[in-house]
């Protein structure tokens, strides 16, 4: 099996488990993030896997985002690889073919909480914190924090944790839409591979398709997305899985997905 700096995989069916593992507080840096790429896009050409969950090792952090001491002497060539690189595996993970849930754990702060803002759903525990605290050390979020947290949560809130430097609970967070479900401590992944089982018994063919259009709404109108709807919809047609889907529900069986 490949190997991924600071990242465990494991696989559970047709679920990919990645679990950030960098103590003490699962901090991505430039091996974390490279490999994050390099293996969502390992997980895209494995035909075998339709959903992927993310977490973070221990009992404490989801991830607190960067190591600071990187930018510490102010120099512009580090920000600037580092910038791309966080960008570049958060766009990989938003970009994951299938279903991606993240399980947060605990504390998510910075770019550990665009970690999650990347993944298509988040199930937080209890106990969870979430925060863009850039600003209060003279940054700003670079990972997508400034266009994801808004889409999901309004600008007002938005403003209230990126520009005020707003810290929120869980509870809060699943108020505002920021997460959509709340669990008890402990039982974040748990929560998350049952929803992924959920999600591995749609076709896996339209799940990519369908995620595709929902998230050209960030981007377009509906007016212009329209169109690409009714195109999507046709395009199944040319997969094994729509005849599969629909001969598998006149015979009152369960469908044997192909990802094809």
């Amino acid at each position: 099996m490949n190997h991924y700096a600071h990242l465990n995989l494991e696989k559970r069916g047709h679920t990919a488990v990645i679990t950030i593992d960098n103590p003490p507080a699962n901090t991505w840096n430039r091996d974390s993030l490279s490999a994050l790429k390099r293996l969502v896009a390992d997980l895209n050409a494995d035909r075998d896997i339709y959903v992927l969950v993310i977490t973070g090792q221990g009992e404490k952090f989801f991830s607190a985002g960067a190591d600071l001491k990187l930018f510490a002497d102010g120099d512009k060539k580090v920000a600037t690889e580092m910038t791309m690189l966080f960008g570049e595996a958060f766009e990989a993970l938003s970009a994951f073919r299938g279903v991606s849930i993240a399980a947060v754990n605990g504390y998510a702060m910075g770019g550990g909480l665009e970690c999650a803002l990347a993944c298509d759903i988040r199930i937080a525990e209890e106990q969870a914190q979430m925060a863009l605290p850039e600003a209060g050390v003279g940054l700003l979020p670079c990972a997508g924090g400034t266009q994801n947290l808004p889409w999901l949560v309004g600008e007002g809130w938005a403003k209230r944790m990126i520009l005020c430097g707003e810290r929120i609970d869980a509870r809060t967070a699943e108020r505002i839409g920021l997460v959509e479900e709340v669990v008890a401590k402990g039982q974040a992944l748990d929560a998350a591979l049952k929803l992924a089982e959920q999600a591995a018994r749609q076709s896996p063919s339209s799940v990519a398709v369908c995620k595709q259009l929902v998230q050209r709404a960030r981007l377009q109108p509906p007016a212009h997305n329209l169109i690409h709807e009714r195109e999507g919809f046709i395009k199944l047609f040319d997969t094994q899985d729509q005849g599969e889907g629909t001969r598998a529900f006149l015979e009152k069986r369960a469908p044997q997905w192909k990802n094809a």
